[in-house]
């Protein structure tokens, strides 16, 4: 007897059963990183995502549990892997025994969800294909040599791209979701200060490009302000490259930044520098600038085509020296259309519905793949009592 099962994609979702094809109310477990609290005081954009789209999940009525570090805030339930973040836990010496613990209560646990959420990485992609719980991982960083090895060999998992750029590695990518900040809590600022001045914020590290911010200010005369974290991994690079540069007056750095002086360098600047040299998976710093009304002048890398709106909120340059020259035409932009480029394209609304959007889609070809194995088992203990 030949049985043919047809594949799920040609199966219509009008023939599929109500109950398993619409989800409303879903139980999400979302898995944050343990290296800074959700969400973050100063610098963590990852787990400043996490933060956003965890809450808002709660707010449309899902049942989330957000595994992270202790000192996390959330609205949903918070399951502790750490005391507090692994970057300010000074008792903690191996801090890959907690990500271990982390990543395993997860999956021990899996049974309790309907989706699990990873924003961990290569941390939890063996664990996922072990279990039958669904796991969505959103990738955060950039495909490396080494790390490129791992994910290929989990290549058939459910992978979110934060940018289109982001695709250089042939696996399994179940949508592009761009990354969402919470409009409302970035005021607008209709002008720049007087006087005007280039803004920094980011990381100080040579892929953020924090030295040719420096090179750009010094060759067109502007004053540059600079915020962002240095880790210890960059500080050769910070004494070497920045600090010498650093007097105060030109060139002034403040250090690490909590959100509302953020909004206000941002927001006080006249242009924000992007001069990266590495292939940005997505650069919330872009979106937060724009928000705050300050256009963005970035290097043509990774997904900075696809954040910034050329020459409408910033400009997107081939060369560094491109950059210094496209200053006096970013100060002729909107200020009004870089906010409303954010709350169109990059609202954690936007995000949420992106993601929810995918939750549905896997939980629900999974319920129908559970359904369907069901009803062909029940037809053959059926059919086998006629055959004896």
């Amino acid at each position: 007897m030949e049985i043919f099962i047809a594949p799920l994609s040609v199966i219509e979702p009008s023939d599929r059963l109500a109950a398993i094809w619409t989800l409303k109310i879903m139980k999400i477990a979302q898995v944050a990183p343990l290296w800074e609290q959700v969400p973050p005081t100063t610098y963590g954009g990852t787990e400043l995502v996490v933060s956003r789209l965890t809450d808002e999940l709660v707010r449309r009525g899902h049942d989330v549990t957000l595994f992270a570090s202790g000192d996390s805030q959330t609205l949903a339930r918070l399951e502790a892997g750490s005391p507090r973040a692994l970057r300010w836990d000074k008792d903690i010496k191996e801090h890959v025994m907690y990500e271990l613990l982390h990543a395993s209560e997860v999956y021990q646990r899996a049974g309790e969800f309907d989706i699990i959420h990873s924003h961990v990485g290569v941390w939890a992609l063996a664990l996922a294909s072990m279990v039958s719980t669904p796991t969505v991982h959103t990738l955060h960083g950039t495909f490396t040599a080494d790390n490129s090895k791992v994910y290929r060999q989990h290549s058939s998992l459910n992978y979110i791209s934060i940018s289109d750029s982001q695709r250089l590695l042939n696996i399994n990518y179940a949508a592009t979701v761009y990354n969402g900040i919470s409009v409302d809590k970035f005021p607008f600022f209709e002008k720049p200060q007087d006087p005007p001045y280039l803004a920094f914020l980011g990381r100080f590290s040579p892929e953020k490009g924090p030295h040719h911010a420096i090179a750009i200010a010094k060759q067109t005369g502007w004053k540059l302000k600079m915020a962002g974290k240095v880790d210890v991994v960059d500080k050769k690079f910070f004494d070497q490259e920045i600090a010498p540069h650093i007097d105060g007056k030109q060139i002034e750095f403040l250090g690490e930044l909590n959100h509302a002086e953020k909004a206000e360098l941002l927001g006080n600047a006249a242009i924000t520098l992007f001069p990266i040299t590495w292939c940005e998976p997505f650069g919330l710093v872009m979106a937060e600038s724009m928000a705050v009304g300050t256009p963005v002048i970035a290097m043509n890398l990774g997904s900075v085509p696809e954040v910034i709106a050329n020459g409408e909120t910033g400009f997107v340059c081939q060369s560094y020296d491109e950059m210094a020259k496209m200053i006096p035409k970013a100060l002729e932009l909107s200020r009004q259309k870089c906010r409303e480029h954010v709350e169109t394209k990059f609202s954690v609304s936007k995000m949420v519905d992106g993601y929810e959007a995918v939750y549905e889609k896997i939980a629900v070809e999974r319920n129908f793949r559970t359904w369907l194995n069901s009803a062909f088992r029940n037809s053959l203990e059926a059919i086998v009592p006629l055959n004896r």
